[in-house]
């Protein structure tokens, strides 16, 4: 019986998240892919709503700049949850999830 990819290495590169897995298979993700594909309920309730154009971005949203991860913790064997530099800190990256977003190298 074949298991699931785990990682063997995670490494922060510039903006992006570079994936060592133990099947030889090196991956990366941007960090802005990874803040825009959130798992999180809030952040798909988000996705299913149309875009508003007067949307105004919080003073913690423009400080913030381009999505970084302040912090990434392992949730068990099977994911990653990420805090970023926006306060925004619910997703929990399954790591199915993070496989296929990443490029593979």
């Amino acid at each position: 019986m074949a298991t699931d990819p785990t990682p063997v290495t995670l490494k922060r590169e510039g903006d992006l998240l570079k994936i060592e897995w133990n099947d030889g298979i090196t991956t990366t993700v941007p960090w802005k892919t990874l803040r825009a594909k959130c798992p999180c309920a809030t952040c798909i309730e988000e996705r299913k709503k149309p875009a508003d154009p007067f949307r105004i971005l919080t003073s913690q949203e423009v400080e913030a700049g381009a999505p970084l991860p302040l912090a990434m913790l392992p949730v068990g064997h099977y994911a990653y949850k990420i805090a970023w530099n926006d306060g925004h800190d619910t997703g929990i990256y399954p790591l199915t999830l993070l496989r296929e977003l990443g490029d593979k190298k």
